[in-house]
C-alpha cells in the first residue's frame, strides 16, 4: 500500500473532498445562507427535498474508505497478518496496519456524519466535528510514526505533509467551538486541497518520476525543489478556490434568477397588513389631508 496506488487514490479522495467542501462553502457564502443548517430551494418538494439534505460528504468518506481498506487488506500476498510464526514473533507489515487504521476512521467518521444529518432527530454539530478531529489527532500521530524509516526525498515529502495535517488539526479544533465560521471553514477546505495534491505529488516523485529517473536522496537540489514543488501546489490551490468562487458567483448571478423571482412573488402577501398600526398610519394622514384642505381653497382664486 505504501506505492504510487497508496499515494495516488488518499490524494484522489482528499482532493475531491475539498472541491465538494469548496462549492458548499462558496454557495452558502454568496447566497448568505447557514452551513450547518442550509435552506432547501422552494422548488425542491418530496423526494427532492429529502435528496438535498443527504450528507454527499459522509457517503463520499465511506465509499472511498472502504473501498480503500479493502484494497490494503487484499494487497498483500500474505495477507493482513499481524505477526509471523517464528520465535521470538515479529510485527509485520507496519505501515500496511497504519495506512489500515486511518482508512477505517475516516469510514467511522462518514458514518458519524451520516448518522448525524440524516438519522438523529437534530443534527449534532459538535460529534461530526469531534469525530473529525479525533481522526486527524490519530492521523498526525501515524504519520510521525510513519517516518521512523523515511530518509532524504521521502522523509521531506512526509514532514510538508505533516505540517497540512498539523495546520489542518487545529483549524479543526478551533472550530469544535465555531463550527459556522466562514474563515475557518474556507481555510480547512484549503488544507484539504493541499493535502490531496501533495499526496499524488508525492506517489509521482517517489514511484512514477516524469522524467523517468528517480529523484536522488543525496542530491541538496532535489531536496530543495521539493519544498518549491509544495509552495507551487499551496499557489495553485488558492487559485483553484478563486476560480471556484468566480464560478460559483456568476452560476448564482446569471443562472438562479429563479430563486429571486420566487422571493418576490411571495412578498407581496405581506401587504394586505390589517393591524392596529397600519389603521393609525391611515389615521394620521387623513387627518393631515383633512388640515391641508382649508389653506388649498383660501390660496386659490
Amino acid at each position: 500500500m505504501g506505492k504510487f496506488i497508496g499515494h495516488i487514490y488518499p490524494g484522489l479522495y482528499l482532493f475531491s473532498y475539498g472541491l465538494y467542501q469548496a462549492t458548499v462553502v462558496f454557495k452558502a457564502m454568496i447566497v448568505n445562507d447557514s452551513l450547518l443548517c442550509p435552506s432547501c430551494p422552494p422548488r425542491h418538494k418530496g423526494i427532492w427535498a429529502r435528496l438535498w439534505i443527504i450528507s454527499y460528504g459522509g457517503l463520499l468518506k465511506i465509499v472511498t474508505g472502504s473501498i480503500l481498506t479493502i484494497y490494503v487488506v487484499f494487497c498483500l500476498d500474505d495477507g493482513m497478518v499481524l505477526m509471523n510464526k517464528k520465535y521470538p514473533p515479529r510485527f509485520l507489515y507496519p505501515k500496511e496496519w497504519q495506512h489500515l487504521t486511518m482508512f477505517i476512521l475516516f469510514t467511522l467518521n462518514g458514518c458519524v456524519d451520516v448518522v448525524s444529518k440524516n438519522l438523529l432527530p437534530q443534527r449534532c454539530v459538535v460529534l461530526e466535528k469531534g469525530t473529525l478531529v479525533l481522526t486527524f489527532y490519530v492521523l498526525l500521530l501515524l504519520l510521525m510514526s510513519h517516518v521512523q524509516d523515511s530518509t532524504g526525498i521521502e522523509l521531506q515529502i512526509h514532514y510538508l505533509l505533516i505540517v497540512v495535517v498539523f495546520l489542518l488539526m487545529l483549524v479543526l479544533t478551533i472550530e469544535l467551538w465555531t463550527p459556522d465560521t466562514f474563515h475557518l471553514l474556507l481555510i480547512e477546505t484549503f488544507l484539504f486541497l493541499t493535502m490531496g495534491s501533495w499526496l499524488i505529488q508525492g506517489g509521482f516523485i517517489l514511484y512514477r518520476p516524469v522524467t523517468g529517473y528517480p529523484w536522488q536522496d543525496d542530491d541538496i537540489s532535489d531536496i530543495m525543489f521539493i519544498t518549491t514543488f509544495f509552495c507551487w501546489h499551496v499557489m495553485i490551490n488558492a487559485l483553484c478556490l478563486l476560480g471556484i468562487y468566480g464560478i460559483s458567483s456568476f452560476w448564482h448571478h446569471c443562472y438562479c434568477p429563479s430563486l429571486k423571482l420566487m422571493e418576490s412573488k411571495e412578498a407581496p402577501h405581506h401587504k394586505g397588513t390589517t393591524g392596529p398600526l397600519y389603521k393609525l398610519l391611515r389615521e394620521v394622514e387623513q387627518s393631515e389631508k383633512d388640515d391641508q384642505a382649508p389653506l388649498l381653497s383660501k390660496s386659490s382664486p
